[in-house]
């Protein structure tokens, strides 16, 4: 099957709108836990005056914990056998489970000490991400199988991703939630808005486990009653046989070079804004609204609300630009607009005009927001060409290892944003009276660091190989070998 430029996806490829929205569902909850487990945390340092030090390791020791589960759950997801698939169980019970531990987390005892609300958040946080692993990799798994062609991953990645924008519409004014006023201070707002996570994350959380089907479920099932049978054959405990089958999946993942260049994008572009995610705050904070916690947190509210808006935009086009210059050129186009954005900020975050916070937010959307679209539909069709030597539908170990290479990044970006914040002489008891040398040092922080992690992503990515033609050669092949025999359009 060789495409023809810009291929049209044959009707039974297509996934409805309603079964897109289900799979945002996902996204949204995704993302809405990701932004408030990261967001709310900063009132360990404003409200409850914790070393930033400490904020940073028991924000980064848990998603330690968190990485080195993600392949184990993603090899237990490929290889579960149950009437109602592979992944939508562990989706529906990791979606109750996340929810639960998360509102608990938040019901925080009062004056206790430093050491106190560490072990608190160190033991709350690798429970909740345990439960959270169990809920996302699957779901994410469940993505890269609902359809086999090139451009229908794309444009439900592209959907999933509009909808899980929701989140960062509201999720930019959870401290202006907390700070006080409307729940008596910022513990009591903490508790609230914990809660208010928890039923989101329960309600929408299962949508995806309710009204998705697995496509390759009866093929998955097939491949692994025979994997099992000859492993069985060449002896040994079950246990062992698992271990030995676990890592090497896991290494022959790592090894599959087109899917590195996909992780060392994503490790850069992400992991680039968030080891400086808490800087903006700090930067609009203390320098745009002069140590005013109350007007710092309004603007950044509202720059984060014109930068999710603007992630809607961001993602419906290179949703259509991916479909018509391709997946890897589409990503050179965002991340080179949100690289514009960046440099912008050492303009507009400006004390005499704090209105201009808001103008690079709509560029530095394109960054997440293109990644986001692009990569999981890039990684989609590189499980398809896998599928050739390996002969295994491993869509979830290659999207938890994809997880795993990007959470090693981000273990060492949250624990190193405290060491980095205390090197830029940041004192959170002077208020608005910093040291003009702090303010200077947080300001190229945020504004250079991830420009230049950007433009080495767009270097990994330039020699992607796998362009639309390869891929539906990959198809043609895939198909000729196994029939259609193998592939499940319903799971009960």
């Amino acid at each position: 099957m060789n495409a023809p430029e810009r291929a049209q996806t044959a009707p039974e490829d297509r996934i409805s709108f309603p079964q897109r929205i289900a799979y945002g569902a996902g996204a949204f909850v995704n993302n809405l836990l990701s932004a408030a487990i990261g967001g709310m945390m900063i009132i360990l340092n404003l409200g409850l005056h914790m070393d930033p030090r400490l904020v940073g390791w028991v924000s980064a020791l848990p998603r330690l914990v968190d990485t080195i589960i993600d392949p184990i759950m993603g090899y237990v997801s490929d290889n579960t056998r149950s009437r109602w698939g592979r992944r939508r169980p562990y989706i529906f019970v990791g979606a109750i489970l996340t929810a639960v531990v998360f509102a608990l987390l938040w019901q925080l005892p009062r004056d206790m000490s430093q050491n106190f609300y560490f072990v608190w958040f160190l033991v709350g946080s690798v429970v909740f991400y345990i439960c959270y692993t169990i809920f996302v990799a699957p779901w994410v798994a469940l993505g890269y199988e609902l359809t086999p062609d090139y451009h229908e991953r794309t444009r439900l990645m592209g959907t999933q991703n509009f909808v899980g924008q929701f989140a960062y519409v509201v999720s930019p004014w959870f401290l202006w939630i907390m700070n006080g006023g409307r729940f008596g201070d910022q513990l009591s707002g903490a508790r609230w808005l914990g809660i208010a996570v928890a039923l989101c994350t329960i309600i929408l959380g299962v949508l995806p486990a309710i009204f998705l089907r697995e496509r390759m479920a009866v093929l998955a099932v097939s491949e692994t009653t025979a994997r099992k049978a000859e492993a069985v054959a060449r002896k040994g405990s079950a246990l062992k046989r698992n271990v030995s089958e676990f890592f090497t999946g896991f290494a022959s993942t790592m090894a599959t070079r087109p899917f590195l260049k996909l992780c060392a994008a994503t490790f850069l572009v992400f992991n680039g804004f968030i080891l400086i995610s808490a800087f903006s705050s700090y930067v609009i904070i203390y320098y745009v609204a002069q140590g005013d916690q109350a007007l710092g947190s309004r603007w950044i509210g509202i720059s984060g609300t014109v930068g999710a808006v603007g992630s809607f935009a961001a993602v419906a086009l290179v949703t259509w630009l991916a479909t018509r210059i391709g997946k890897r050129r589409a990503f050179f186009v965002s991340t080179g607009i949100s690289m514009i954005g960046y440099a912008l900020k050492w303009v507009c975050y400006n004390p005499g005009a704090p209105w201009m916070v808001v103008l690079p937010a709509p560029l530095l959307a394109f960054g997440l927001g293109g990644l986001f679209t692009l990569m999981p539909a890039m990684i989609a069709d590189v499980v398809d060409a896998d599928e050739l030597t390996s002969h295994q539908r491993r869509e979830g170990m290659f999207s938890s290892v994809f997880w795993f290479t990007v959470k090693l990044g981000l273990t060492a970006a949250l624990a190193g944003s405290g060491y980095l914040l205390n090197a830029t002489g940041f004192d959170v008891d002077k208020g608005g009276a910093q040291a003009a040398s702090s303010i200077t040092m947080m300001r190229l922080f945020d504004t250079f660091f991830p420009f230049i992690t950007s433009a080495v992503a767009i270097w990994a990515v330039a020699k992607f190989p796998i362009t639309e033609q390869k891929a539906y050669e990959v198809r043609a092949e895939l198909e000729r070998r196994r029939g259609k025999t193998g592939v499940s359009d319903a799971t009960n």
